[in-house]
């Protein structure tokens, strides 16, 4: 008979690629998960794992107790969902790992819908940056996470999660006031690029829990801004409509760039944004502190590509806020396979979902 507990060590190991890692996730000894390797080797009757260096590496044999694992492991979660939905699941706790600016746009107001409509549900916050969250939850120390999809996000093969599309958004280019593109003109603004203010809540909509991690399909939202579009400087040219102009990032080749730490999902999705417009961005300054990076631009340290509700409310002296045909920031809610019906986690779902629609949800 294979425990459980070792099934859940070794995918902790195959996760962080080394013993000492995984054993600080599962809160054990380094010699404690190697005991409990060893013994799952015993009853397979196979070795599961190689050393390579000072990381480990699945044996092809290992491969498939991982498959097999994500399976037995995802039907645990659906009967401990089942179980907490027998026992009512009226009351309990929630954490959730989510990046700063989904915090602001989607959690917060999530949290505070939960307050009259599930009174007894305790929502846990973790401020989690880049694809951290999405470590915290495949180790157990969130329920569910808010992130942002990448290239390397987990793919359509990834039988660990379940995933839902929450928002898309466009990126904003940043640029110092006396930037010479700042006063330039160009063409409009793509449209579906344009924050728009809506009043009243928005249509109630029935989604779906994906069982596979595939990317979201690329999409075109309306923003909705309650708090009121972001306003160019005086200085930035509008284009038709009274937009302003955009500028194609094929013009920014050689300029200096501010942004996210490489492993943040956002750097990411500029550099491919920026290879895509034919150069490869030169960072010369980096923070995942959006406001510590318009800073920056307003101090002429260089340029940068900004998510758009990160700009809001924000303080824009000293430089101007153009629009930037093409990358937009896809942001997903992820739990673990088999948790799909928590009694615990619907609720939290549904509410996120309500929240999000107006921002470009589907």
């Amino acid at each position: 008979m294979i425990d459980t507990r070792r099934l859940r060590t070794l995918r902790a190991v195959a996760d962080h690629g080394t013993v000492t890692a995984a054993a600080a996730t599962l809160h054990l000894t380094p010699s404690a998960v190697s005991q409990q390797l060893a013994a799952l080797e015993h009853e397979v009757g196979h070795r599961l794992l190689t050393r390579d260096g000072r990381g480990v590496h699945l044996t092809a044999v290992g491969r498939i107790m991982i498959r097999h694992a994500n399976e037995v492991l995802a039907q645990l979660e659906r009967a401990q969902a089942e179980v907490a939905a027998y026992t009512t699941g009226a009351a309990g706790e929630v954490t959730v790992a989510c990046f700063a600016t989904a915090i602001s746009a989607v959690l917060s107001p999530a949290i505070a819908r939960l307050r009259g409509q599930a009174p007894g549900l305790q929502i846990r916050v973790r401020d989690a940056e880049g694809d951290h969250g999405l470590t915290m939850l495949l180790d157990g120390e969130a329920d569910l996470t808010i992130a942002v999809e990448y290239r390397g996000a987990p793919d359509a093969a990834d039988r660990r999660l379940s995933l839902l599309p929450l928002y898309a958004e466009p990126f904003d280019l940043v640029l110092p006031h006396d930037h010479t593109l700042a006063t330039t003109s160009g063409p409009p603004a793509p449209q579906h690029h344009t924050l728009a203010t809506t009043s009243g809540p928005p249509a109630p909509q029935h989604h779906t829990l994906a069982t596979t991690s595939g990317p979201p399909a690329p999409r075109h939202h309306i923003l909705a801004d309650t708090s009121g579009p972001i306003t160019p400087s005086p200085s930035a040219p509008a284009g038709a409509g009274g937009q302003p102009a955009s500028i194609s990032l094929g013009s920014l080749g050689d300029e200096t760039w501010i942004g996210p730490y490489p492993g943040n999902p956002v750097h990411d999705v500029i550099a491919f944004a920026c290879e895509r417009a034919g150069f490869t961005p030169r960072f010369a300054h980096c923070s995942d502190d959006f406001r510590a990076v318009v800073a920056l631009v307003g101090a002429g340290a260089g340029v940068a590509l900004v998510p758009r509700l990160a700009l809001r409310d924000m303080a824009l002296s000293g430089v101007v806020v153009r629009p930037a045909p093409g990358p937009e920031r896809r942001v997903f809610a992820a739990i673990r396979r088999g948790a799909d019906s928590h009694p615990l986690l619907r609720p939290l779902l549904d509410a996120l979902l309500t929240v999000a629609g107006p921002l470009g949800g589907d």
